[in-house]
């Protein structure tokens, strides 16, 4: 079962200055509202914030809070799209694939993983295939490093998809009531 509610509000300066831009559903390109996004409040919902447009880029897991200096995330640049992440209350599904176009070996995942190495002895994901569920990737063991959402679909290939030299190393259902 997939719910969507959300509301975020994006200032152009730290501490919730400027001018202000509500979303209630994914923006790819917040440039015609604000010049520039420096702080957020999420007033409900939980949401992928991307430093470029389009959702590209460095992205950040944010849940209900206040974000008064996103740069703090490590974020290049300041905030230019963002994507809701609707609330799911079902299982959670994925095959991952050592190579691209789902070759090589795979191991199929239902729960949380801290380490790909670890748990399934592969040293690389290059593809993967979501059934069920939304997930955060991870760059790096225990859920460290930078993130990625996926959500239901097929990622034939990461390196296609802007991902060049990234390993995926931990992922992680999102589960979070926000």
């Amino acid at each position: 079962m997939t719910m969507t509610m959300g509301r975020i509000i994006f200032y152009e300066d730290r501490n919730f200055g400027g001018r202000s831009y509500e979303c209630m559903s994914d923006c790819g390109d917040f440039s015609s509202y604000l010049s520039r996004c420096y702080s957020c409040r999420v007033e409900s919902g939980c949401w992928m914030i991307y430093d470029r447009t389009n959702y590209m880029g460095n992205q950040y897991f944010l849940r209900r809070g206040e974000y008064s200096d996103c740069s703090r995330f490590g974020m290049s640049d300041w905030i230019r799209s963002c994507r809701m992440i609707p609330m799911y209350r079902g299982n959670y599904r994925m095959r991952m694939y050592e190579r691209e176009n789902f070759g090589g070996q795979m191991h199929e995942c239902m729960d949380d993983c801290d380490s790909i190495m670890d748990r399934y002895r592969m040293s690389d994901c290059q593809s993967c295939h979501v059934m069920e569920g939304h997930w955060l990737f991870y760059e790096h063991p225990h859920y460290r490093g930078r993130m990625w959402y996926m959500r239901p679909g097929e990622y034939r290939n990461f390196r296609d998809m802007g991902y060049m030299n990234m390993r995926f190393m931990s992922m992680r259902r999102i589960m979070d009531m926000c």
